[in-house]
């Protein structure tokens, strides 16, 4: 990357873009337009994105800037990859920036308001996705002007994804789309909720349905039956005992919110009636492990306690018995490096020199992966994901605001 740390450190001094704290809601932020119109789209990860997403298509149309959708397999979802190019007409390189584009449902939880239909009180932007992460989209596409008005000596690449909220689903395809096409950005900033501080590291996550079968009878003939329900709280039982050896034995990382690996069940299915011993029970369960850990391993100590402890019991009552695993998803960990230009531009740019690591999981990782060093950095706090009443306060927008302009100022042609 040409912009380097003392560039952005430079600009970062001479900036006055930031806006005052506590600025009054009268004195209305320029991106909140977009964000509330992003918020309007219901793209719960159960729905179509199409809208919203074909909305930022024919927006950076009507600007000259072609985009790339990647489809799901039934084409109801995409995610979108646009590249506005450098001064020379160079499109490879710069940054991407990025963030995802569906939000976590709003079932039986209490708003006080719709949450489709944003709202600002309080210094406060209520709903669904303002936090996460509409808010650090909005702000990116009312940077467009800024954008094309900059000799850039570098592009600058959007990237929004579908289904992120259910295991990064979608963001695999685009970035094996932009592989193909041999686009090779040299950093990538991944917009979460950060509270505008930099994240250089978070955990990865795997998660796994299990199907356990058993054998079913009349609650009177217990003995004639292999009782499902109780070899999956066995099994679950067994995660949980991983879950607190990991927690008392390590490894661990200080610099994390949460310092070890941890499991968890979170879903749990069985049974058609108190007096039927259950043939049937089906539950899922996530594990969330530091970089340095090595996932597989957590997982094939969970199937090997199935498959040499409780499946040779099951199939002495039942020979057809039998556990299944599936895995749902798989997220790999963030662990950006100190000497990434990524890493030392977002830095500079938010003038924070804390270490920060985060246990929840982003696309960050997947772009590492890709060989794209990534960094997290947006508005709103991860304490108001995913809640009732939703919110990221007005300060923070503004805050990104001005980290975008920066970011633009920072590679403009000298």
């Amino acid at each position: 990357m040409s912009v380097t740390a003392e560039t952005a450190r430079a600009v970062e001094q001479s900036s006055n873009a930031s806006p005052a704290p506590g600025r009054k809601e009268s004195s209305r932020l320029r991106s909140l337009d977009w964000i509330e119109r992003l918020i309007a789209f219901n793209t719960v990860s159960r729905e179509s994105n199409l809208g919203l997403i074909e909305t930022i298509r024919d927006h950076l149309a009507q600007h000259g800037i072609a985009s790339t959708l990647t489809y799901d397999s039934g084409r109801n979802k995409a995610n979108l990859f646009a590249t506005i190019a450098a001064a020379n007409g160079a499109t490879q390189g710069g940054v991407v920036l990025s963030g995802h584009t569906d939000v976590v449902p709003v079932d039986g939880q209490q708003w006080d308001s719709d949450p489709f239909q944003p709202v600002i009180r309080d210094g406060k932007l209520f709903g669904r996705g303002s936090c996460d992460m509409k808010g650090y989209i909005g702000v990116v596409l009312t940077a467009l002007p800024e954008l094309f008005a900059t000799k850039l000596d570098k592009p600058v690449h959007f990237a929004f994804s579908y289904d992120e909220e259910i295991g990064c689903v979608g963001a695999p395809s685009m970035i094996a789309e932009l592989q193909e096409r041999g686009i090779r950005p040299d950093g990538c900033i991944v917009g979460e909720p950060t509270s505008m501080r930099p994240i250089v590291a978070h955990k990865s996550i795997s998660s796994f349905r299990c199907c356990v079968n058993g054998h079913a009878t009349h609650s009177s003939l217990t003995p004639k039956g292999v009782n499902a329900i109780e070899y999956a709280a066995r099994l679950i039982c067994h995660i949980r005992d991983i879950a607190d050896g990991l927690k008392r034995n390590g490894p661990f990382d200080e610099d994390f919110d949460v310092p070890f690996s941890t499991a968890s069940t979170g879903i749990i299915h069985g049974g058609i009636a108190v007096n039927t011993v259950p043939a049937n029970c089906e539950f899922t369960f996530e594990y969330r492990t530091l970089p340095a850990v090595d996932s597989h391993k957590l997982i094939a100590q969970i199937e090997a306690y199935a498959r040499d402890i409780l499946v040779p019991e099951m199939r002495k009552v039942a020979p057809h018995a039998s556990i299944e695993f599936q895995q749902r998803s798989m997220s790999p960990s963030l662990e950006a490096s100190e000497q990434d230009a990524i890493t030392q531009l977002v830095r500079a740019l938010t003038a924070n020199r804390e270490t920060h690591k985060v246990a929840y999981g982003t696309e960050a990782g997947l772009f590492q992966r890709a060989g794209i060093p990534s960094v997290i950095c947006g508005p709103g706090d991860i304490e108001q994901a995913h809640k009732p009443n939703e919110f990221v306060l007005l300060d923070q927008i503004a805050q990104c605001e001005a980290f975008i302009a920066k970011l633009v100022r920072s590679m403009t042609v000298a």
